[in-house]
């Protein structure tokens, strides 16, 4: 298991034991207040969107044409530190990644 530290959409804080080997997303979407996940990890809604803490962000791949595609469109696309988290595939190497859950845009 890897150590994720997860900020949901109300600012808790909450450690998650993460699958190397599945997706971020895939690992926290079952927490309240998480992620929604609505196209299952396709790249295809944005509703995944977190943003990666700066200190975590080093160990991460570089976002794909199609992630930045889709984020850049997001009125709450940062561009240092929003991902998708449908598009991270967790490593042994992502240990102590912290992480927070972009809240709904209206």
């Amino acid at each position: 298991m890897v150590k994720l530290v997860v900020t949901d959409k109300d600012g808790r804080e909450v450690a998650v034991d993460a699958r190397a080997g599945l997706s971020i997303m895939e690992n926290i979407r079952t927490l309240p207040r998480s992620v929604e996940a609505i196209c299952g990890g396709m790249c295809a809604c944005a509703t995944c969107h977190v943003y990666i803490d700066p200190s975590s962000a080093g160990a991460l791949p570089r976002r794909s044409y199609e992630e930045h595609g889709m984020l850049q469109g997001q009125a709450s696309f940062d561009p240092e530190r929003s991902r998708l988290s449908c598009q991270i595939v967790v490593r042994e190497a992502f240990e102590g990644l912290r992480l927070t859950v972009v809240p709904d845009e209206s």
